[in-house]
């Protein structure tokens, strides 16, 4: 991918207008180059065009908003159950277990270094320079940068509803908890609000928010705030009771419910 399509955006506030606004001012010779890079070879004739920054901030507008913009409210919160996983993940394992399993070949050395990818590039040194964490619901990620002031690691993130499938309550935790309270354990694999979990149950928000209730006393469950969102995730004891039925329920003879 082209630099100038992907610059990390900067830490002040700033709208999409104001990135898009960083892209169009790239001087035409800088993106015919990246794009050449990025292309592995010269750039076609159709790219070869004097305001090709101007072209590809209008598709990124254009992506914008009719793709990403109407689903926005789902994408934040998805987002924020990320930010929720990866801050209780440092709180247990430090560092080293919120970034080893942030993207593919990417993983903590120690000694404040960071592998990113399994390519064989020379290392650089980023110190003074500020590196950005940035999840994305896209299913790869991709690194990018404003040499030599910003760096960005961009990563698939966790929490995807469309991981729900993989979420099944087992059995014996259903005749053990019952099986509406079982389910919303067992969808708690990442941090999740109400919201998400009455869409992934079918159940309505009553019933979901008491059964949570339930949990949450039962010390099976923990809250935290993110940004407007209240977000469920399951505690240490919350995660072995589920790990322990997933694995009783394993063998091919699992017990039949009638």
């Amino acid at each position: 991918m082209p630099d100038f399509m992907s610059p990390p955006p900067r830490l002040e506030d700033r709208t999409f207008h104001d990135e898009l606004r960083s892209v169009r001012q790239t001087p035409p010779g800088v993106a015919h180059a990246e794009m050449a890079t990025a292309l592995g070879g010269s750039v076609p004739a159709t790219l070869a065009v004097p305001d090709l920054p101007d072209r590809v901030a209008d598709l990124l507008q254009w992506v914008w908003c009719h793709t990403v913009r109407p689903d926005w409210p789902n994408r934040r919160r998805i987002f924020e159950a990320d930010i929720v996983s990866r801050t209780q993940q440092i709180s247990v394992g430090g560092w080293a277990a919120a970034l080893s399993g942030m993207r593919q070949g990417m993983r903590w050395l120690g000694d404040g270094r960071l592998q990113i990818n399994t390519y064989e590039n020379p290392p650089r040194d980023l110190a003074g320079a500020q590196l950005l964490l940035i999840p994305t619901t896209a299913q790869r990620g991709w690194v990018a940068w404003d040499q030599p002031h910003r760096y960005a690691v961009v990563y698939p993130c966790h929490g995807l509803l469309a991981e729900a499938e993989q979420a099944m309550a087992p059995w014996a935790l259903g005749a053990l908890l019952g099986p509406v309270r079982a389910g919303v354990l067992s969808q708690l694999n990442a941090p999740r609000s109400t919201t998400q979990l009455v869409a992934l149950s079918g159940f309505g928000l009553g019933t979901v928010g008491r059964h949570l209730k339930i949990l949450l006393d039962a010390r099976l469950v923990q809250r935290r705030r993110s940004g407007r969102s209240v977000l469920y995730y399951r505690t240490s004891a919350g995660d072995h009771l589920v790990h322990i039925q997933t694995a009783a329920d394993a063998p091919s003879g699992r017990r039949s419910e009638h």
